[in-house]
């Protein structure tokens, strides 16, 4: 049987079954085999803590070249990071950028540039973003325009950065690192859904604009882990509940009391579930990678909008003229 790739679908290949022969189900186990990442580079935004720090050290182990990249340079983790590569030698260089800043996210495509000798990165993963809980009514413009510019124009300024190297290069990936909650809303969680779902649908619309580019995306949507992004979001929630107007706040008082103070410590599941997961994909042959995986240590309540979102996307447009590309994403 050929290879399925994306190539073979604009042909007219068949590609019913495309995620199960990923091997990745919904709720994916992500320990087994550990794939070999060699001669892969693989760029990553936040990678000062959570799936951002924990990626940079396991895909440099599994063999590629990484760029790990964290805002406000120098800084302990910077170090720290360093340190590591250089006692493991790791293949790991640690990069100055804030996905807000054009100008530094063109000085380290410049960085990474040189280093790939003017080739192009095989992999970019989305990963820098925040969190800012509290009723919708509570945010404020600067609470609103921080998470979208982190979440939303964050992520397009990094595509558009890698985007032309790629298509050069004939061949790319993009990971954007959403949440469950960029497809199911929970009351309260301020405008974290509003971005992510703003995120898996700029992230969608790129797959399908990419296949004639042999560039795959795809969504990460973890379930609740117990990685930092709960520290920095009680930060981030106890500064706007300090600052917000009380004729708004007076709506939900006990709420807003709330407000910076979530604990994330009673949550068990593995970090490295997404790191594997990514990695897992990553090695999987161009054009078979699925378009969203979950992963989560727990529920996974966004599976059934994912179905069906897929079948109204191929029942709506799969006989267009964009047909070939919304079937080849949706291996159809």
């Amino acid at each position: 049987m050929p290879e399925l790739t994306r190539r073979t679908l604009l042909a007219g290949t068949a590609a019913t079954g495309a995620f199960a022969a990923s091997g990745l189900s919904a709720q994916t186990d992500m320990v087994g085999t550990e794939p070999d990442l060699s001669g892969k580079s693989i760029l990553i935004t936040g990678c000062s803590s959570g799936f951002g720090r924990l990626g940079a050290e396991y895909y440099a182990r599994r063999g590629a070249k990484v760029f790990a990249t964290m805002r406000n340079t120098p800084r302990p983790e910077a170090e720290e990071l360093r340190k590591l590569a250089s006692e493991e030698n790791l293949d790991i260089t640690v990069i100055r950028l804030d996905v807000l800043l054009q100008d530094e996210i063109d000085a380290a495509m410049e960085t990474v540039s040189n280093a790939l000798r003017g080739g192009a990165l095989d992999v970019l993963v989305n990963n820098a973003g925040i969190g800012i809980t509290g009723p919708s009514e509570v945010q404020d413009m600067e609470a609103t325009s921080l998470m979208f510019d982190t979440n939303v124009f964050g992520p397009h300024r990094m595509a558009r950065a890698v985007l032309p190297a790629m298509r050069a290069a004939g061949g790319g990936q993009i990971f954007q690192i959403s949440s469950q909650l960029g497809r199911v809303i929970v009351p309260h969680s301020g405008h974290y859904s509003a971005t992510k779902f703003a995120l898996e649908a700029m992230g969608e619309q790129l797959a399908y604009e990419l296949v004639p580019h042999n560039i795959d995306v795809t969504i990460i949507e973890p379930g609740g882990y117990p990685t930092e992004v709960w520290v920095n979001r009680n930060i981030y929630s106890e500064a706007l509940q300090q600052r917000a107007a009380d004729i708004h706040k007076a709506g939900y008082p006990d709420v807003v009391a709330r407000m910076g103070e979530e604990d994330g410590s009673g949550r068990s599941a593995d970090p490295m579930d997404v790191p594997r997961a990514i990695a897992k994909i990553i090695a999987m042959p161009a054009g078979t990678r699925p378009l969203r995986q979950p992963v989560s240590g727990g529920a996974i309540p966004q599976t059934e909008i994912n179905r069906v979102a897929a079948e109204t996307q191929v029942g709506w447009l799969g006989g267009s003229g964009y047909g070939p590309w919304i079937k080849a994403v949706h291996g159809r």
